[in-house]
């Protein structure tokens, strides 16, 4: 049997910052915009180092301004038509206005990173540059976001892991009595902390911008695989439960990210041995 002394506090921060009358901002805002325009800032300071790219054209610096705002619509237009399509169809089907309070919460990544896809390919035809040059860049700093978000879902208290019974566990408010992984942080560690670093050494001290398709190779294999290890310890969604063979939604959507992330990999890598050899 589990003993109190083995469970952690939750901190139960208020998720509103502060309010004005009626206008309050809350964390999970704050984390949305933190997290674009500290990915701006970054590209932006990546696009004017020319040793990391080599032969290859980054976007500019003034691209980048302009592609902010595609950048955000991409986000949160698809994270929260993914979240309504895979998460909680029947719930928005029964009352669709509900799928405009975004202040509740109920964001997917998948469905993000499709709009940000979507975002990037229609930007890049209309400045004409590579879609890969654009979309390394891009999966470059994009888990600054995927730590502050997977935060911020810590301070609401969602999205909590399954029960536990290791020392850090933590009562989450609505989740029961029974201590739990706290999954958020997990996630924050991998998808943020973990993949970021991985990332920068392959962009800095190995130069894989010099090849279009690997940072975001990378990328979406790194993610795919920490968002399946850290779907081990998440409860799934209560209206979906587990699916075929103890699967997880997450699990399922990050399975192509993963095919897709390690099939850009072998692309790119042949491809760079094929210039190399078409030089010497």
């Amino acid at each position: 049997m589990l003993g109190p002394a083995a469970v952690l506090t939750y901190p139960e921060i208020d998720p509103v910052l502060f309010q004005i009358g009626p206008l309050a901002v809350r964390w999970y805002a704050l984390a949305y915009m933190a997290g674009i325009f500290g990915g701006w800032w970054l590209a932006k300071r990546v696009t004017r180092q020319p040793a990391l790219w080599g032969e290859v054209t980054p976007p500019k610096p003034v691209d980048i301004d302009d592609f902010l705002i595609w950048a955000a619509l991409g986000i949160i237009l698809g994270g929260r038509i993914g979240y309504v399509v895979f998460y909680n169809p029947a719930h928005f089907l029964a009352h669709p206005l509900d799928a405009l309070q975004l202040w509740q919460g109920g964001m997917s990544f998948h469905g993000g990173f499709a709009g940000v896809v979507v975002a990037m390919v229609l930007f890049a035809r209309r400045r004409a540059f590579s879609m890969l040059t654009l979309f390394d860049l891009i999966a470059l700093v994009v888990p600054i976001g995927l730590f502050l978000g997977r935060l911020a879902n810590f301070v609401n208290g969602e999205l909590w892991g399954r029960v536990t019974d290791v020392p850090w566990a933590m009562v989450f408010p609505g989740a029961g009595p029974l201590p739990r992984h706290p999954s958020q942080l997990y996630e924050a560690a991998l998808e943020g902390i973990v993949l970021f670093a991985l990332l920068l050494v392959a962009a800095y001290r190995f130069r894989q911008l010099w090849h279009p398709g690997m940072v975001a190779g990378l990328f979406a294999l790194g993610y795919g695989l920490a968002r399946i290890v850290s779907e081990f310890f998440r409860n799934p969604d209560v209206q979906i439960g587990y699916l075929a063979g103890g699967l997880t939604m997450g699990m399922v959507l990050s399975l192509p990210m993963v095919i897709a992330g390690g099939a850009l990999i072998w692309w790119a890598r042949r491809r760079a041995s094929r210039l190399e050899g078409a030089r010497s």
